[in-house]
């Protein structure tokens, strides 16, 4: 996690595209600077997670999963406050991601206020 600052974003991992741009408007109507990646790769290749201070992440994306991503960040012992997004989420993926420190577990679709409440409770964390 990132100090706050000016230089802290909200990451956005999604493969699709939709999701992806709808989020990023979602965060920006209300104030919260966001950044989009198509894959976990693309965003562990951009360096970011340093400046990241909040993660929202598909579960399932073609490569690396959301899960996978969370457990690469937690091994490399950079926490971020996760929130994952997904239309196929069960209860036993629900848990993994919450023992390993994700912050929320959201299904598709989901409540847009949900979301911002919980990206603002991640940030103020």
């Amino acid at each position: 996690m990132t100090a706050e600052g000016a230089t802290d974003i909200v990451a956005i991992v999604d493969d699709d595209d939709l999701m992806r741009n709808a989020l990023q408007g979602l965060l920006k109507a209300v104030g919260l600077p966001a950044q989009t990646f198509a894959s976990a790769e693309e965003f562990l290749a951009s360096g970011q997670q340093h400046r990241t201070a909040c993660l929202i992440t598909d579960i399932r994306m073609p490569g690396m999963s959301g899960l996978d991503l969370q457990a690469r960040l937690n091994a490399d012992r950079c926490r971020i406050p996760t929130i994952f997004i997904t239309a196929h989420g069960d209860t036993r993926m629900r848990m993994q991601a919450l023992r390993a420190g994700a912050v929320e577990f959201l299904a598709k679709p989901f409540d847009n206020q949900a979301l911002i409440e919980s990206v603002r409770a991640a940030l103020a964390s």
